[in-house]
């Protein structure tokens, strides 16, 4: 057991407020804007660019020129309004609690929906207008060729395009339709309030959502227990409350997916990244067939923890105890260094650069937004949230959404603003590959076989975590959508009791499934981004075979991962992973990341 330094234990027993935080371990969002002054000015001209859009309705199809200069003041109206709202939503999520950026949040968010709005005649104009004139246009040598692969994107839903009063009439509607997931937010993260239980040392400790995983691994099974039982309570108690929002989510995805002449809410979402929905079906079927693999799981853990009984609240409890440890920051940053080394000495200096110049906001204060993740506006470094606890997971966490952050560098500054940003399909592969060489890097240092154990329990629960739960997370989505699409009301008890028998499937006989976990979907906050998580799934496959040929030298690999870092939405998303050497059209990804699965079982049973 490793002493954590006085301030991290101080952090993790009372919530500090945010301005006690050091500067130092806080990002600095003024290099996006230098002040709340600066954001006002830009408000101010985004409010006046819009206009611009009228003045280029109705007119798009009369030259090359119009329909190029509609497209840039388009893309400059977007990068601005773009900036106002990532800067204040980071400036609330620091602090949720704090009403002046909630308040300037909500007019980026308003601007946001007028543009749109406004600018809902671009994609039915740019449809009706011939495609041989069209195909003259870009090769009139203008420019306008940049926005080839646009073009064709929309080209590709001219069947779900509606007439341009009928897109605006829609775009109308938006703003309208975002209350359930603003709703959960705020719930979520400035209302909800959790008991205090005592911990192993027989302190007060109030359950927070930054501290629930830290609780869950305690290695007193009565701490695990009472913060399991103290958090899903609360959820229960407002289970009503949060099927309705829940619900009422659902329906307006379903409803924008009819409306737009998909068959389904699934099939509108997976469109918009360009992945075919057989790739959501064969990695359920593919992760459904190998569920013996994770019962054999649950199985070694219940017999390691000396358990006669494994409940839902043991899954977290590390399986090595005599060896735990926690990470002051610093050393943190210097372990995830080491274990990216194998990414080549340009990609460690970006690493360093994040580290250096307050990329990242690291430790949790009150009212805070839970949970982790990297954002960024282009044209500025991207930066990381994080609610750093000192953990070994929370190291993973740090390599991972430095992943995330240096994606988005590599594409920022290779790819132009509109072609920089990437799908999320393959937004979880460059933060898993960093987790995955990380762990691979520890196991292949240490020479003691606790440690080595230690480490595989991480990796090991990294694939419960990433590839089976958040499959299981994907079915109950897909299920939940088919019910709303069919006409069925979607209540608190069947919420529970569709999750309860996905718990019971995926974790198999073994595993008492105890009745609060069938309230787990109602604090899921990526269920209001519809047909996400299963691309955490995928992602992970991906990462596990990319990492692998890295660390095996094979030629040519880590240059054509630079190259898929480097590419944005240059090309859909199943093309950008070829070029890393990774087919997810076919479902040998999944399948050997499963084999590396079930060999890390053998090993650590050995």
């Amino acid at each position: 057991m490793y002493p954590i330094d006085d301030e991290q234990k101080v952090r993790t027993m009372t919530l500090i407020k945010r301005k006690e935080a050091a500067l130092e371990t806080t990002w600095k969002l003024e290099d996006i804007l230098e002040s709340d002054e600066a954001w006002e000015e830009l408000f101010v001209q985004a409010k006046e660019d819009v206009k611009q859009y009228q003045t280029y309705k109705g007119r798009l199809s009369r030259s090359a020129d119009t329909l190029y200069r509609c497209l840039q003041a388009d893309e400059t109206i977007s990068l601005k309004i773009e900036k106002l709202y990532v800067y204040a939503r980071m400036r609330s999520d620091q602090d949720t609690g704090d009403p002046r950026y909630l308040e300037m949040f909500g007019r980026a968010q308003s601007l946001s929906y007028s543009a749109g709005e406004l600018s809902s005649f671009l994609v039915p104009e740019i449809l009706s207008i011939p495609e041989e004139k069209l195909e003259a246009f870009m090769a009139s040598g203008n420019g306008l060729d940049r926005y080839r692969r646009m073009i064709d994107q929309i080209l590709a839903k001219k069947p779900h395009t509606l007439s341009g009063p009928m897109e605006e009439l829609l775009a109308q509607s938006y703003e309208a339709t975002q209350g359930a997931a603003q709703i959960f937010n705020m719930f979520n993260n400035a209302d909800v309030r959790f008991p205090q239980i005592v911990n192993e040392k027989g302190e007060k400790v109030q359950i927070t959502h930054g501290n629930y995983i830290a609780l869950l691994q305690s290695s007193d099974r009565r701490v695990r227990r009472e913060a399991f039982q103290g958090l899903y309570g609360v959820y229960r108690q407002f289970e009503n409350t949060l099927a309705a929002t829940y619900s009422a989510h659902v329906k307006q995805a379903v409803y924008y997916a009819k409306v737009k002449n998909y068959p389904s809410s699934r099939a509108h979402s997976l469109a918009e990244n360009e992945v075919p929905e057989t790739v959501y079906d064969q990695l359920v079927s593919t992760v459904r067939a190998h569920l013996p693999l994770l019962h054999r799981y649950v199985k070694i853990r219940k017999e390691t923890l000396g358990l006669q009984d494994i409940h839902m609240y043991d899954l977290y409890a590390p399986l090595v105890t005599g060896i735990f440890r926690t990470y002051p920051f610093e050393e943190a940053k210097e372990v995830v260094k080491e274990g990216l080394t194998p990414l080549g000495e340009e990609y460690l200096s970006i690493l360093q650069e994040g580290f250096d110049r307050r990329w990242i906001d690291v430790y949790e204060n009150e009212g805070k937004r839970s949970g982790a993740y990297s954002w960024g506006v282009y044209g500025t470094h991207p930066y990381v949230l994080l609610n750093y606890n000192g953990t070994l997971d929370h190291v993973f966490t740090l390599a991972h959404e430095m992943g995330h952050a240096i994606h988005s560098y590599y594409s920022d500054r290779t790819q132009p603003y509109i072609y920089a940003g990437y799908k999320i399909f393959v937004a979880e592969v460059a933060s898993t590959c960093n987790e995955a060489l990380l762990i691979r890097h520890l196991l292949d240092k240490t020479q003691d076989k606790e440690l080595e154990r230690y480490l595989l329990d991480h990796f090991l629960e990294s694939f419960r975590g990433t590839l089976f739960r958040q499959t299981m997370f994907a079915e109950f989505e897909a299920m939940v959508h088919k019910k709303a699409e069919a006409g069925e009301t979607l209540t608190a008890k069947e919420l529970c009791a569709i999750y309860r028998q996905l718990n019971v499937d995926y974790f198999g006989p073994e595993m008492v499934v105890d009745e609060e976990i069938d309230h787990e979907w109602a604090r899921i906050p990526h269920f209001y981004t519809p047909f996400y998580v299963y691309q955490y799934a995928t992602g992970f496959s991906a990462a596990i075979a990319i990492s692998s040929r890295i660390l095996a030298g094979e030629p040519g690999t880590l240059e054509g991962y630079k190259k898929f870092l480097s590419s944005g939405c240059t090309m859909p998303p199943i093309q950008l992973l070829k070029l890393a050497g990774v087919d997810m059209s076919a479902p040998r990804p999944v399948e050997d990341a499963l084999k590396v699965f079930e060999e890390l079982l053998h090993r650590f049973s050995a």
